[in-house]
């Protein structure tokens, strides 16, 4: 007996009133005539094409310019896309989805299962050097992994177009979040002529054809990008913005100036402003649960630093870490304090006994502090580590104060700031000792944190390796219940130590009062352009 998500249905909640409306189609509100929304990016983007864009921010951009089987709703649920609903078959193995017929891409061309053939084959091509080709393996896409190692041919990935409304997914195993994962700007489809006819050129604006609610006007690359209303797109008639505009700007007290002056209407709070601007600001500053992590990496491959191979090594730097101190001092936005990878908010997530996370900061420093005598390190021979980190005034405080805490132990920690391409273009190459790095989670389940750390992902630019994880790891995609294998998962990167969790991230931004319909109560913290809209004053 089929099972089927009628995802369409929620379609009907919604209004079909023009977006220049007097009033908001669903709540009713006033609209102000000025429908531009310029907000904050703190790197430049690196790239705009679904399968090869890695970051946060262009991931923002593309869920604009793309649109995929599913989207997220302002609390995570998933809401219809490309998709209005699917099958599942009987051994929960074949995704049957359904995809509308008024999807067209913005060229006027519609958007068919063809299009979801190419671009999800295009993922797993190991000739389009995907960081994310390991995400149709987590998929369970069946050859996917055969496909990325190179050992099976693209055309033999499990997708296939039955007709050109009906796109079929062959998994090799029930996964019950496998809808969600389809959210991930990886997975969405792009327009195979364009990308054929351009190349590498073809995310560029005049050349990019995309298929959501927003085109591509401008992209200067480390300065900004507009994008435009599309008036083509399926559900522009609930669409409000007129143009959306991300500027770049590489120091956040700047942006923060910028915001208070009217030329922003988002941004992030730098560090340790948050109380401040609260009490200044009650209804603009904002603060909630945001499923990312951040992480000093180390890099235990044999380009790495010799003494960070050695595993109390490792765990005394991570002991030594007052991430209180971190959290309250430093930061001091609703971010909490973490000794362990997997965000707290996840969900069904549940957390190992990590033992240090429960010693008094005294008691985790003396520790450390025997560990690396132990390993011979002291002040009088002190242990010499460089940090490599992305352009930001709170990774700077951050790793300053991190300095701060190692230095009684004998520990130099040369800081090393670069723009953000080339650290991550670093991380990638293992050309680093120890890297601040943060992971914001793909899908609201906690193997999007914890599958990075396996063998075979993409991300796992430390190079840490075992064999123990790998098993839990690849158990946990068949298991009834996996949740048991992610909290010993959890525990072996506790023990084994190849990162310091620092802290676990709160989203902090300044949002002006006249922004509306930014998704706070997501954890995920996704948001769509088309969403949005500006109130009158």
């Amino acid at each position: 007996m089929k099972t089927k998500l009628l995802l369409s249905t929620i379609l009907g909640l919604a209004l079909s009133l023009p977006a220049w409306a007097a009033t908001h189609p669903v709540t009713g509100e006033e609209l102000s005539a000025n429908q531009n929304y310029t907000y904050w990016l703190l790197d430049a983007i690196k790239s705009l094409d679904p399968q090869i864009n890695t970051d946060v921010e262009g991931s923002d951009v593309v869920r604009s310019l793309f649109e995929g089987l599913f989207n997220e709703g302002p609390t995570g649920e998933l809401e219809p896309g490309v998709a209005t609903g699917f099958d599942l078959s009987d051994d929960k193995t074949t995704y049957t989805f359904h995809l509308r017929a008024d999807a067209k891409w913005s060229n006027g061309d519609p958007v068919t299962a063809n299009d979801f053939v190419y671009s999800w084959k295009r993922l797993a091509d190991p000739a389009t050097a995907s960081e994310y080709a390991w995400y149709m393996e987590l998929m369970q896409v069946v050859n996917a992994s055969e496909i990325t190692a190179g050992t099976a041919a693209v055309d033999t990935l499990g997708v296939r177009a039955v007709d050109d409304l009906t796109f079929e997914v062959k998994i090799l195993a029930p996964l019950p979040y496998f809808p969600a994962m389809t959210v991930h700007g990886s997975t969405f489809p792009v327009h195979q002529a364009t990308v054929e006819q351009y190349g590498n050129e073809w995310t560029q604006p005049g050349k990019l054809v995309g298929n959501g609610a927003y085109t591509l006007s401008q992209h200067i690359h480390g300065e900004k990008v507009v994008l435009t209303r599309n008036p083509i797109y399926w559900d522009d008639a609930n669409t409000i913005l007129e143009t959306v505009t991300a500027l770049t700007i590489n120091d956040e007290n700047q942006a923060l100036t910028r915001f208070l002056a009217g030329e922003l209407d988002r941004t992030g709070v730098p560090a340790g402003q948050f109380p401040r601007l609260k009490a200044e600001y009650p209804d603009v500053a904002t603060s909630s649960a945001y499923s990312c992590s951040y992480i000093y990496m180390m890099n235990l491959s044999d380009k790495g630093n010799p003494a960070l191979q050695d595993i109390n090594v490792r765990r005394a730097l991570s002991y030594a870490v007052n991430r209180d101190i971190v959290v309250d001092a430093v930061l001091q936005g609703g971010q909490r304090p973490a000794y362990n990878w997997t965000h707290w908010a996840t969900a069904g997530f549940t957390l190992p006994n990590i033992e240090y996370a429960g010693w008094a900061q005294a008691a985790r420093d003396a520790k450390a502090k025997e560990l690396l005598a132990a390993a011979g390190y002291s002040a009088a021979n002190p242990l010499k580590i460089t940090l490599n980190y992305n352009t930001s005034e709170a990774h700077k405080k951050i790793a300053i104060a991190i300095a701060q805490f190692w230095k009684p132990l004998g520990v130099e920690l040369t800081l090393n700031n670069m723009e953000w391409q080339v650290h991550t273009d670093k991380m990638q190459n293992q050309d680093f000792e120890m890297a601040r790095y943060a992971w914001c989670g793909d899908y609201n389940e906690a193997s999007t944190y914890l599958d990075l750390f396996t063998s075979y992902s993409g991300h796992n630019n430390g190079k840490f390796f075992s064999e123990e994880y790998d098993r839990l790891m690849k158990e946990s995609k068949t298991a009834a219940d996996p949740q048991p294998m992610y909290t010993a998962a959890e525990q072996i990167l506790a023990d084994e130590m190849p990162v310091i969790p620092i802290y676990h991230y709160a989203k902090v931004d300044m949002i002006a009062a006249d922004i509306k319909g930014i998704p706070t109560a997501n954890v995920m913290q996704t948001w769509y352009a088309r969403d949005l809209y500006r109130v009158a004053k």
